[in-house]
């Protein structure tokens, strides 16, 4: 049976309550689920926010079955900074994390993907497949060429992450001419364990979802991870090159293409 979406809407956030209700479920996921905290995080209002998001774009999953003025019918988001904006704003949400110097050498045509939430209830259905074909149009909307951004663990044990951290290092690292690094700061080296004692059953089901996803994009990831002790993460940056995914997804933005 199809399941029915006809109460979901997929929009760039047209007002201040898409945006408020964005950073109300932000906040659920990010601090009431996930432990985190930020010097811009409202608490007495319940919004998860920061100085990022007034120049990005907000990609909003609605259940038009909820109010908007309750502030919860946004139940998934993802936040998008395209490099014109960025660059005029001075930098990306990720250069608070990892040295960008090669990525912006590349010459390539950069979106930064961040925020990235789903309400609780919503996970695993069929509004997830609506965000994700929305992020698509977007990106040849813009003529993005690569997506990135960090991606996180939750948690800051990295001894504790040493599986997946350690099948990211051997098996997905960047190229080198391209490859951010984690800034000292934060720095993780995520070459925790030798290649031969990695388990990749044990690695994939500690490995969240959205790195999960973006795996089977062909993603690529960054040299080192960084802990986010304030967000209580363990994050790593995720490079997706449009002209090297697979052939399954590369076709699927193909055939978006073709039909617009």
């Amino acid at each position: 049976m199809t399941p029915d979406t006809s109460y979901f809407e997929t929009r760039i956030a047209l007002s201040e309550a898409d945006l408020l209700a964005a950073q109300r479920l932000r906040y659920r996921v990010f601090v009431e689920e996930l432990g985190g905290d930020g010097g811009l995080v409202d608490h007495g209002k319940r919004l998860e926010r920061d100085e990022m998001d007034p120049v990005a774009d907000h990609l909003v999953l609605i259940d038009r079955r909820r109010s908007d003025g309750d502030l919860d019918h946004v139940v998934g988001v993802y936040r998008l900074l395209p490099q014109d904006r960025a660059e005029g704003f001075g930098r990306f949400y990720s250069d608070s994390e990892y040295d960008l110097t090669r990525l912006r050498q590349s010459g390539r045509k950069l979106l930064e993907l961040g925020r990235s939430c789903v309400d609780a209830e919503y996970r695993g259905g069929s509004g997830v497949f609506l965000i994700w074909n929305a992020l698509a149009d977007y990106v040849l909307d813009t003529g993005a060429e690569i997506l990135f951004g960090v991606a996180s663990f939750h948690g800051t044990d990295a001894q504790a992450l040493a599986q997946p951290l350690g099948w990211l290092h051997h098996n997905h690292l960047a190229p080198a001419d391209m490859r951010p690094c984690a800034l000292p700061s934060g720095y993780q080296d995520m070459n925790l364990l030798p290649a031969d004692a990695l388990d990749r059953r044990q690695a994939m089901l500690a490995m969240p979802p959205l790195i999960k996803a973006y795996l089977r994009l062909g993603c690529t990831i960054g040299e080192g991870a960084f802990l986010d002790h304030a967000f209580n993460t363990t994050d790593v940056l995720v490079m997706i090159d449009t002209a090297r995914m697979s052939a399954k997804h590369r076709s699927f933005y193909e055939d978006r293409r073709r039909a617009r």
